[in-house]
């Protein structure tokens, strides 16, 4: 995505001019490469930390889970081979490390952009399955599973970040050009970014509708089940009744409210069942197991929304300005300055996530207190 120049005596080998000038002053040099600085050991140290949680915290060792460890691999290959060489080609203002380095890197570059958006793609549809085939597919969710849906979206990216390493620079014209042709650029930015985008955003909201839609249906059965007698309150009518008239015989059990029928004339039947074979407190600790899968479930939904969201507002002023460069090119002047910025504000996306994670996930929070305070413990 990125242009760099190449250094003017790597041009041609016969070329002896001396390199241009830098294109910030000292001072602002040196604010770069400290901010710059911070936002890349904010994401090795966020995302290792992500990492680690996965693979420790009982509550995050989840197969869809995996999901997340590959996204913050992915962001921890852009602070150490990707961001450095931009932050010396920003302070520098020309590209100082060859050609041939300067193709790996644009194919990194886009590699792990486009890998990030389609890692976040697979998530939102793998919510989607687990919302609208909750039983189907969760039995299906097994950690092989989501390594082969992992391994596809990294196949998907090699192919998309390979035209960088097959195309030849022109390194007569002193620029590392990543290709500025028109058709290569939209389709880039498309297949990159947009299409996945789209699919994204479209996923979710079909998720929010579902989960609409069953927000509602639990609220009137909810309702109907406030206005009828429960059934432990009419088997107590119903026993109370059956008693001064009907005795059951000694060889058999008393009755319980499992094992009597309500009928309509407002009497229990004369059919005495065996009691329920599942005790109810069993019952309701598999509810409420079920109940907190579920919350937990909801929860990280939203979490990963969040993620999503973040990720397009940080990415998308780049890669609508790159469109519309190639669209209008002289027509539309679109200073370097705010291309640059732009550019800058999708890295800083490597290092959100797990801010992401701590402040809208308890587990997340919980993992990485004691990952912290078992390191600091033990120094």
């Amino acid at each position: 995505m990125l242009t760099p120049k190449l250094a003017p005596d790597q041009a041609s080998s016969g070329s002896s001019r001396s390199a241009p000038l830098p294109p910030h002053s000292q001072v602002a040099s040196v604010f770069i490469v400290l901010v710059v600085s911070v936002i890349i050991l904010g994401t090795v140290v966020g995302n290792v930390l992500v990492v680690v949680a996965v693979f420790t915290s009982r509550a995050l060792r989840a197969p869809q889970n995996l999901f997340l460890v590959s996204l913050a691999s992915a962001d921890i290959l852009v602070a150490t081979l990707v961001i450095p060489f931009s932050l010396a080609n920003e302070v520098m203002g020309y590209w100082y490390f060859g050609s041939t380095w300067c193709s790996f890197y644009l194919a990194l570059d886009v590699l792990f952009c486009t890998s990030s958006i389609v890692h976040l793609c697979a998530i939102s549809l793998d919510r989607y399955w687990s919302v609208t085939k909750a039983v189907s597919y969760n039995r299906k969710r097994t950690p092989r599973r989501i390594k082969t849906m992992i391994s596809i979206v990294w196949l998907i990216s090699i192919v998309i970040s390979s035209p960088p390493l097959l195309m030849e620079n022109d390194t007569l014209t002193q620029e590392c050009l990543l290709n500025n042709q028109t058709w290569y650029i939209l389709s880039s930015c498309l297949v990159s970014f947009f299409a996945p985008g789209v699919i994204m955003i479209l996923v979710y909201c079909k998720i929010y509708r579902v989960a609409k839609q069953r927000a509602s249906t639990v609220f009137v059965a909810k309702n109907v089940m406030e206005r009828q007698p429960s059934q432990s309150e009419t088997c107590f009518v119903g026993t109370s009744r059956i008693s001064n008239s009907l005795k059951p015989p000694p060889s058999l059990p008393p009755p319980s409210c499992a094992s009597i029928s309500w009928t309509s004339s407002d009497h229990c039947s004369n059919h005495f069942l065996l009691p329920s074979p599942v005790p109810l407190r069993s019952r309701h600790m598999s509810l409420s197991k079920n109940k907190v899968a579920q919350m937990r479930e909801k929860r990280f939904t939203f979490v990963l929304a969040v993620v999503m969201g973040v990720f397009v507002l940080c990415w998308f002023p780049f890669f609508f300005t790159y469109s519309l460069h190639a669209v209008c090119r002289e027509n539309c002047i679109i200073p370097d300055t705010l291309f640059n910025l732009f550019f800058w504000i999708g890295y800083c996306n490597s290092c959100l996530n797990p801010i992401i994670y701590t402040i809208f996930n308890r587990d997340f929070r919980r993992a990485f207190k004691k990952i912290l305070f078992q390191t600091h413990k033990q120094t």
